[in-house]
């Protein structure tokens, strides 16, 4: 395989509510944390458990999602990347950031806790919502209709 792949999946909570930001040029930024949580027993057989926390970054119409549907304590599956950033912090030190630039993200959970399996996707809440019934799956060996040779 030739190239490379940054490519992240995490399944985990929100820390925090979604804050939603506008950039100069009027794109929307929305900035949230999940936490994920690794459970194990040591040899002792004693359980333990670690806690990392993850910065998500979400651009455009998925970051407005985020801000209307997604509330600390939810659980999501986010699809996305790792990326690096430097910054200066108040007393003049530069500092790098790691974040997951979010591509895709999920709301697990019952309906009635904010989730349900709603996909946010580069098409938006609506889209998904609006999308109406799936076409059925066709027969086995059936042809289809695109020109796509694979």
């Amino acid at each position: 395989m030739s190239g490379s792949l940054n490519k992240v999946m995490l399944i985990g909570n929100l820390g925090r509510d979604p804050e939603l930001k506008m950039t100069p040029s009027g794109q929307a930024l929305a900035r949230f944390s999940v936490a994920t949580t690794e459970t194990w027993k040591n040899p002792q057989g004693e359980k333990q458990t670690k806690t990392e926390w993850h910065n998500i970054v979400v651009w455009g119409k998925q970051a407005e999602i985020a801000e209307k549907y997604l509330r600390k304590g939810k659980q999501v599956l986010i699809e996305g990347r790792i990326q690096y950033r430097e910054y200066t912090d108040q007393a003049g030190v530069k500092k790098t950031a790691c974040d997951i630039r979010c591509d895709n993200f999920v709301m697990l959970g019952r309906m009635e806790e904010g989730g349900g399996g709603a996909r946010a996707e580069r098409g938006g809440m609506d889209d998904y919502e609006n999308s109406g019934p799936m076409p059925p799956a066709p027969a086995a060996g059936a042809a289809y209709d695109d020109d796509i040779p694979f």
